[in-house]
């Protein structure tokens, strides 16, 4: 089996995957920056237990972070537990993504695996979007070219500088609004963050249809986009594992010099 672990700046999320390249189960920590090693170890097989498997079953990693502190010491601890370094998701990795950004290592490792599976999974062109600590728009282009996003503060980092930022308004949790225009401040504080980014959402895909004269799947991820898709007008799919599905398709690429067994 395949383990995959896909770092991010508030969760980090796993997923495991038999040979015939089926998601087995997937699970989410809380990402925490001091972790050491034997601490990240001790929980990777304690998830394995928890879904009733052992780390000897597992054949070969791969992860992918965007948290450079973190990621050295979930790759040794990985390896601690399976015997084998696993793939860190970076330059070098073959991933058949052609990537068109003018800086291609300031791309997150995470967009290029999901943009990866969105490529196998639905038709081009494709935009993605990434629901996460930040919010993330990319654009896939029929040619199957990765041309480039738009990057906005998350929903949760939004409402709590709002919060922090404004000794009048209290912290609150993300909520089904009452109306679109609130009559007290906690409503009013729901109506904005909910409306507001699904009308993000709705304008900017317009937008970006408008500039390529291409209408495009949209298909978003992430554990904020659930609940602000559902108030959008314009239609979006949601695929809750498909970085994890994009991290086994690029092992699978690059197994062949790095599998722990045959």
């Amino acid at each position: 089996m395949i383990l995959t672990i896909d770092i991010g700046n508030t969760n980090t999320n796993l997923g495991v995957f038999d040979p015939k390249g089926a998601l087995v189960f997937v699970s989410a920590l809380e990402t925490h920056r001091n972790k050491t090693r034997d601490q990240c170890a001790i929980e990777l097989l304690s998830i394995l237990r928890l879904y009733g498997h052992d780390a000897g079953e597992i054949t070969g990693a791969i992860l992918c972070s965007v948290v450079p502190p973190v990621t050295a010491v979930m790759a040794s601890a990985v390896a601690k537990i399976t015997g084998a370094a696993p793939i860190i998701l970076g330059p070098g990795v073959k991933t058949g993504l052609n990537i068109k950004t003018e800086i291609q290592t300031q791309l997150g490792a995470d967009m290029v695996a999901a943009a990866v599976a969105a490529l196998k999974k639905y038709t081009a062109p494709i935009i993605l979007i990434g629901m996460g600590t930040a919010t993330t728009i990319s654009l896939i282009s029929r040619k199957h070219a990765f041309e480039g996003c738009a990057i906005f503060p998350g929903v949760r980092i939004a409402l709590e500088a709002l919060s922090q930022r404004s000794a009048q308004l209290p912290h609150i949790s993300i909520d089904k609004p009452a109306s679109v225009v609130g009559k007290n401040t906690i409503d009013s504080m729901c109506a904005g963050v909910v409306y507001g980014n699904a009308g993000m959402l709705d304008s900017m895909i317009e937008r970006i249809e408008a500039e390529t004269e291409s209408a495009a799947t949209v298909v978003a991820t992430g554990g904020n986009a659930r609940f602000i898709l559902r108030y959008c007008h314009r239609y979006i799919l949601y695929d809750a594992n498909i970085t994890l599905e994009g991290l086994y398709q690029i092992y699978t690429k690059n197994a062949d010099k790095n599998c722990k067994k045959s």
